[in-house]
């Protein structure tokens, strides 16, 4: 036990003692007790009951009904969210690698959650070595570059706006776009051409094409992108790749569409 509490407070930091907290959940566990948690945190009762209220406020626990502590809503929720990530990357994984064999550059698969884009899968083009880095699981901002604005263009218009309004907008370079209506103009654009170019929004010399996936209701749930040095795609390149990228996710769209079928 000594040990066991001694490591812990090496890595003392909040996030950690939430972790270890929703760890100690399974299926021979559903509900644990305040006190089990401070025994496993090795802190003081009230200490642990600070963290359990935490996670209660922000829906990841519950108080389960006869005493102590239950998973709640949110982690149901992103189980669900984590479910259909899976099924869409195994969905999208080869089509995503023809994509990057046959335009050369990095293919991204990516989901929004909130006021972020995430990230899901990557494929890399064998011709082109140099990595631009835009790694699984990293998270990119709302408000810049071709596949956040792929998924935001198709979100429900009055969440983009509350999105929008809510979060800072932040300028990664001079090109990128940070005023409310500056946005909603550019999301009516993509939605007219049906995919989004964007040049030195997020970094200065990365040109990014995407375009929507849907699922098999017609509801946009990804985006696919390729994110490239920009001297790789001039002008008179771009609509070819935006047809490659096109093409990829109406391909991407049809599989998910067959699999729910």
């Amino acid at each position: 036990m000594a040990e066991r509490v001694s490591a812990y407070r090496e890595r003392n930091s909040t996030a950690d003692r939430a972790l270890e907290i929703l760890g100690m959940f399974d299926e021979q566990r559903p509900v644990v007790s305040g006190v089990e948690v401070a025994e496993r945190l090795g802190t003081s009762r009230s200490t642990a009951y600070r963290y359990l209220q935490s996670l209660v406020a922000t829906r990841f626990l519950e108080e389960a009904p006869g005493g102590g502590f239950r998973l709640g809503l949110r982690v149901l929720e992103l189980g669900r969210v984590a479910r259909r990530s899976y099924g869409l990357s195994e969905v999208a994984q080869p089509i995503m690698e023809q994509l990057a064999a046959d335009v050369r550059e990095s293919v991204l698969l990516t989901r929004r959650v909130g006021n972020l884009v995430v990230c899901l899968e990557r494929a890399e083009s064998v011709a082109h070595p140099v990595r631009i880095s835009y790694e699984r699981g990293s998270t990119l901002p709302v408000n810049a570059g071709a596949s956040a604005q792929v998924l935001l263009a198709w979100a429900d218009p009055e969440e983009t706006d509350a999105v929008l309004r809510s979060t800072r907008l932040t300028a990664f370079t001079e090109a990128s776009l940070t005023d409310v209506d500056a946005v909603l103009a550019r999301l009516a654009e993509i939605r007219r051409l049906g995919h989004s170019v964007t040049r030195g929004e997020l970094d200065r010399d990365v040109v990014g094409i995407a375009a929507p996936i849907r699922d098999d209701a017609g509801t946009v749930v990804a985006a696919v992108s390729i994110a490239a040095v920009a001297s790789r795609v001039p002008p008179e390149r771009e609509d070819d790749v935006v047809a490659a990228v096109r093409a990829a996710a109406q391909e991407i769209s049809a599989r998910l569409a067959s699999v729910a079928g």
